[in-house]
């Protein structure tokens, strides 16, 4: 009996059989280019599960004809990385394909880093988490990083199509592979799965809505059946809490939740507690990353715990986009070309810098803006409790430089 999955059996082996990802993959884009022109670099895809990333690390590989060894950074341990680097010293380059990368420990780390420095390993690594958050400095300097993204309801189509050729005597319309396709949210390689289940489950072949409901009721994505449905979704649950509606964000956060895409979440409340919360409760964005790392820690299903937690208060707290607001303006200054030239007493040299802290309450009266800016107000305090006080503290300065006047 074959065991072997179909999304396995289906595994691309070039580029132009991958399923979507058409910002890396087909004519002048950057990864088909690269195969194109014999020539690879270190990389890191990432994106959510059943993208491709495997199938791309796969292809790319196959297509260049290449010595390459999967590993994967949980299961194979510092022996197996240490198999692969004396391997180089006799085959030379290697391209070291590393699954589930942002898990790889500081020993391994510390084999890799050398032999990625020397040109003696070619790295590929695979994951689901952001690599800007999960992965080390020192490795992610090394590598190019490309984002794959969800594939939509018609890539997941055009994928099961051609799946269904490989099923002998299968019968299956288009509403069931549309559904397969909707509740795969995304993940080629879950509707795969749903897909051959769906075929081994019954005895005569024929695979009707009814088959793939038995097999999972749950409406795996809780999102709208257009690839656009999840970023309504996230967009509502920013402007939800932005809302101050608790029983509105509650209830995206579950369809968020529900997804499975904590990502998603810990990135909105993250902006959410600069843009929204911002100087009225500037504790939030602390206590916010506060709250990531439980979830991490638990994971799911405990992390809603915490998250739901976070949403009310988020919800709840008082709001200001004074902060971000005054930075737009400053750029929206240079963006027109209103720069000016730094003044004289406080550029690189600093002829006649007053140094605040010789003064009383260590504030002194001078231009820092340049003669081109210098009345320019960019920061408007809210009437809320932190702001307030921070607009005693404008005017006090205000009242000292009218009376220097």
């Amino acid at each position: 009996m074959n065991n072997e999955p179909l999304a396995n059996a289906l595994r691309p082996t070039k580029l132009s059989d991958v399923i979507g990802q058409e910002h890396l993959i087909g004519k002048d884009k950057i990864i088909t280019n690269l195969v194109k022109n014999k020539k690879i670099f270190s990389m890191i895809l990432y994106g959510p599960p059943g993208t491709g990333k495997t199938s791309i690390a796969n292809a790319i590989t196959n297509e260049l004809n290449v010595k390459t060894r999967f590993l994967n950074a949980v299961i194979n341990n510092k022996k197996d990385f240490e198999i692969v680097f004396e391997e180089t010293k006799i085959y030379g380059n290697i391209v070291l394909v590393v699954d589930e990368i942002h898990r790889l420990n500081k020993d391994k780390q510390d084999l890799l880093l050398p032999m990625l420095e020397n040109g003696l390993i070619t790295l590929i690594g695979l994951t689901t988490s952001n690599p800007y958050h999960k992965i080390n400095p020192a490795i992610r300097s090394r590598c190019q990083i490309f984002e794959l993204k969800p594939l939509t309801i018609d890539q997941i189509i055009e994928g099961l199509k051609k799946a269904t050729k490989n099923l002998d005597s299968i019968q299956i319309g288009i509403n069931e592979i549309k559904l397969i396709a909707t509740m795969s949210n995304g993940d080629y390689r879950y509707a795969l799965n749903l897909l051959e289940v769906a075929y081994y489950s019954t005895t005569n072949k024929v695979i009707t809505t009814e088959v793939i409901k038995n097999i999972n009721s749950k409406a795996s994505s809780s999102m709208d059946e257009d690839e656009t449905g999840h970023y309504d979704v996230i967009s509502a649950f920013q402007k939800s809490i932005r809302g101050s509606d608790v029983n509105a964000a509650l209830h995206y956060l579950a369809r968020l939740i529900s997804s499975g895409d904590l990502d998603s979440i810990y990135r909105r409340m993250t902006v959410i507690a600069y843009e929204d919360i911002g100087l009225a409760n500037p504790n939030m964005g602390v206590r916010v990353e506060a709250c990531i790392n439980a979830c991490e820690r638990v994971g799911l299903p405990e992390a809603r715990i915490p998250l739901a937690q976070m949403v009310i208060d988020l919800c709840l707290s008082p709001k200001s986009n004074s902060a971000h607001v005054a930075l737009d303006l400053a750029l929206k200054d240079i963006e027109d070309g209103n720069i000016g030239t730094v003044p004289k007493h406080i550029n690189a040299q600093a002829f006649g810098y007053k140094y605040p802290h010789d003064y009383p309450g260590s504030y002194v009266v001078q231009q820092y803006l340049p003669d081109l800016l210098k009345n320019r107000v960019y920061y408007k305090p809210k009437k809320n409790k932190y702001e307030s006080m921070l607009k005693v503290t404008l005017d006090n300065i205000e009242k000292i430089k009218s009376n220097e006047k």
